[in-house]
């Protein structure tokens, strides 16, 4: 009753009811996924399960919307973060029967890419950097400069593999080829991710697609790793005519300091830990040029 109400408002009073309350309009929910994957301190809220999964279910939740548009720009992060954030979107698109789009910003690269390809259609701008279908992992070594200062490790351990890549020692050819075979069975579970995802309209070979390498949109529509050049609101109109909506769905905020320790305690372990996340954040915006 309500809705045939709100239906015949809207149609006898089009020309003048705020955009919002017509019901003639299609609405078309919005959901940013911004920043580094699986990185997220009180002051730098990153990508994570967590965090996305709220924004997600009010956004498929909207029962007349034909499809969700997915605004990403991500120089990636956790593959296990970005997983669970391309299943989630991939339940809920098939649970709700939408369609999904993914408009990439800056970048989806790496774990960005792998969310974006929860999507049904992928567009980007020119200039967006696209791609890094790769995995890496880095770290420093200390053993000669603790070695130097006249430092002495010691470590103990239950289990002879207990310790593994340790920073202040050698480094031993029997974790590096552990650490290269987990980094091969991660890459070829990417890998067959984006084949089951993109299909037919991958335009290249494995050795390139896969390789780590990163690409400009317009390079990247070429090769099939996205569908087209365009925004969020020129593809969505041309989609589905001028009379829509494109209402940005957030999930709630979390208040940082409801930690042990109070405001004081929240502000100094906020300071330190902020430091590490920026110092990581910029690396990998970095490799990207960006």
């Amino acid at each position: 009753m309500a809705d045939s109400f709100l239906s015949f408002v809207s149609r006898r009073f089009r020309g003048i009811l705020p955009r919002k309350w017509r019901k003639d309009l299609t609405v078309v929910p919005v959901v940013r996924l911004a920043g580094p994957i699986g990185m997220s301190t009180p002051f730098s809220q990153s990508l994570t399960l967590a965090n996305t999964a709220k924004a997600l279910d009010k956004a498929f939740a909207i029962k007349d919307a034909p499809a969700v548009a997915l605004l990403i720009n991500s120089p990636g992060g956790s593959p296990v973060q970005s997983h669970l954030i391309f299943r989630r979107i991939r339940a809920l698109a098939e649970e709700k029967e939408k369609h999904v789009f993914a408009f990439v910003e800056d970048a989806a690269a790496s774990g960005g890419y792998m969310i974006a390809c929860a999507a049904d259609e992928i567009f980007a701008d020119p200039c967006s950097i696209v791609g890094s279908i790769g995995v890496v992992t880095a770290g420093f070594g200390f053993d000669k400069a603790i070695e130097k200062l006249g430092i002495e490790r010691r470590v103990f351990t239950a289990g002879e593999r207990k310790v593994t890549l340790d920073p202040f020692r050698p480094t031993q050819p029997e974790d590096v080829e552990r650490l290269d075979s987990l980094l091969k069975e991660l890459h070829t579970v990417f890998a067959d991710l984006v084949r089951s995802r993109r299909g037919a309209a991958l335009a290249a070979d494995d050795a390139l697609l896969f390789s780590g390498e990163f690409w400009l949109g317009t390079q990247a529509a070429g090769l099939g790793l996205v569908d087209g050049l365009g925004d969020v609101r020129g593809i969505l109109k041309a989609r589905y005519g001028e009379d829509m909506l494109l209402p940005l769905v957030q999930g709630a905020s979390s208040f940082p300091f409801r930690r042990p320790g109070g405001f004081a305690g929240a502000v100094a372990r906020s300071a330190a830990e902020g430091v590490a996340a920026a110092v990581e954040e910029r690396a990998l915006w970095s490799r990207l040029g960006l």
